[in-house]
């Protein structure tokens, strides 16, 4: 059985990994809680690092207004959730503009730490927030098809589920727009339905 003191060995040894030469330090994780939920972002943003936690600027208002609808403020999601990412370091900008994204070699490079934590906490429910997240888990081309519900699946031999979102960042529309507004409003019913989330809520025990 793991316990919170492997977590934040892995933590450690996480926040001193230098495998990617073009991502701009430093490494930003969440809290190293032991939860049945782990939420999967994409990489941190340009702000991230002066707060040093993932989803600490403006994506993260809409994205934690999101879950405070269904019972979790801010607070009690850092707390309660681990939240990890397809990337931990900030990608840089692209030259026309925007974030750039990151290579296949350094989601790779990454994807030994996020296998890692999936081996620590064994999750039961597994939220992917936007469209590099998902794409590392399950074959979609488009939102539409994989939005709205819930998804099992097997991960190193271990049934998890999945529950995709929309990216929360001010430039996407399609949270904003039918049919996201209707399927985003569909996959957080789904996720305040779910035993594992609804574990969560269970503040006696905290």
């Amino acid at each position: 059985m793991f316990s919170s003191v492997d977590l934040l060995q892995h933590q450690q040894a996480l926040r001193q990994c230098t495998l990617c030469p073009q991502m701009i330090r430093p490494v930003i994780t969440g809290e190293p809680v032991l939860s049945p939920v782990m939420s999967i972002g994409q990489a941190p943003g340009i702000h991230e690092a002066k707060v040093m936690r993932p989803f600490g600027w403006t994506a993260g208002k809409t994205l934690f207004k999101w879950f405070a609808g269904i019972g979790l403020d801010e607070d009690m999601f850092r707390q309660r959730v681990y939240m990890s990412a397809i990337c931990r370091c900030f990608p840089g900008k692209q030259p026309q503009g925007g974030d750039r994204v990151p290579s296949s070699e350094e989601v790779a490079n990454c994807s030994r730490w996020l296998m890692a934590e999936m081996r620590l906490l064994r999750p039961q429910l597994v939220i992917l927030i936007g469209k590099l997240a998902i794409s590392q888990f399950m074959d979609a081309k488009k939102l539409d098809a994989v939005v709205g519900r819930c998804h099992r699946t097997l991960i190193e031999g271990r049934e998890v589920d999945l529950l995709p979102l929309p990216h929360p960042s001010g430039l996407s529309t399609w949270p904003r727009m039918e049919p996201g507004k209707t399927l985003l409003q569909d996959a957080l019913q789904a996720l305040a339905a779910h035993p594992a989330w609804i574990s969560l809520l269970d503040t006696e025990s905290r």
